[in-house]
């Protein structure tokens, strides 16, 4: 026992030099890792191109809008792989709620996820609480130009797009989803396919009588009842002197406890009457965005489920035999 006793100090110090070395060995590995690590994201910050838009896959940009004359921003998803290829992309427009921003859909969604496996540029502007509307009592504030005609042309200039309403696709939830509805009525050959979720679809209607949370704001941007901006923007108006041969196919979505039920079931009920290709999802949830979380993938399976995503070109090829774009 007194031997036991007289080695096991010698013992321990030889454990504790081992462990000592082990330690200072691990230490320097992870170091030579780290500066590895480090070194290797200073290579990719030098070798990052100077130019706009083509250097990462998530981007926030600022952009002089000529209609509004002053700048805005976007942020813009890019798929995998754009930096080193030089394919072009079909573009989802997607557009934010009221007292929401640019950054919303990206943050609070899980939608850079669930687009990382698509070949598909997703553009999401900054529209403050304008409904994406030219305002009826400020002449400056012209929103929905700023979209229709300096937003897209942004994208489509300074990405590779495929500049055609074939490979262009436009959603939003709320304020952002009855403008998609409003756009694709006034515009119907710049998309392809549309999503409302949420859609506050009788936002010119009489919204601010049933809501007066919304009366002021939608008042400064649509006038009082019966103004003329109010009936160019309604959706059931512009719905009824559509041509229902240029319009794309719709894609609704709507929660069981949405304020806008409703309204989105009024609305899918006159598409289904126009006889117009269109879908109209009623999920268990309400006007929040573990609801519009959910709704964007279905919404994206959607795009996937059509030629949108599928063959861009082969869409393009029937176009140009037929002169005609099935919707």
């Amino acid at each position: 026992m007194k031997n036991a006793n007289h080695h096991s100090p010698v013992l321990v110090s030889n454990r504790r030099t081992s462990i000592l070395t082990e330690t200072i060995l691990l230490l320097a590995l992870l170091f030579a890792g780290c500066s590895l690590f480090f070194a290797d994201d200073k290579t990719v910050a030098r070798a990052t191109p100077s130019k706009p838009h083509l250097s990462s896959t998530l981007r926030d940009v600022t952009f002089h809008s000529s209609s509004l004359n002053r700048d805005m921003h976007y942020r813009v998803i890019l798929p995998r792989g754009y930096d080193s290829s030089e394919k072009r992309y079909p573009a989802l427009f997607l557009l934010h709620g009221l007292y929401g921003d640019f950054t919303n859909w990206s943050t609070r969604t899980n939608l850079v996820d669930d687009v990382s496996d698509l070949n598909l540029i997703v553009a999401m502007p900054d529209a403050g609480n304008s409904w994406y509307v030219n305002s009826a009592s400020n002449p400056d504030d012209k929103f929905e130009d700023y979209i229709v005609k300096d937003f897209v042309a942004e994208i489509d200039e300074h990405y590779r797009t495929i500049p055609e309403g074939y490979a262009r696709a436009i959603a939003g939830l709320s304020m952002g989803g009855y403008a998609a509805v409003k756009f694709s009525l006034k515009y119907p050959t710049m998309f392809y396919r549309v999503g409302g979720i949420s859609a506050a679809l009788d936002a010119s209607a009489d919204l601010d009588e049933k809501n007066g949370d919304f009366r002021e704001g939608l008042r400064k941007v649509f006038g009082e009842l019966g103004s003329p901006v109010r009936v160019q923007n309604d959706v059931f108006s512009l719905l009824s002197r559509a041509s229902v041969k240029e319009l794309p196919r719709y894609y609704l979505d709507c929660g069981s406890d949405d304020m806008f039920l409703a309204v989105n079931r009024k609305f899918a009920s006159r598409v289904q009457e126009s006889k117009i290709l269109y879908e109209f999802h009623e999920m268990p949830g309400n006007h929040n965005w573990k609801y519009w979380d959910e709704a964007i993938g279905r919404f994206l399976l959607f795009l996937s489920r059509s030629s949108f995503l599928v063959s861009a070109k082969g869409v393009r090829d029937k176009c140009l035999s037929t002169n005609y774009c099935e919707r």
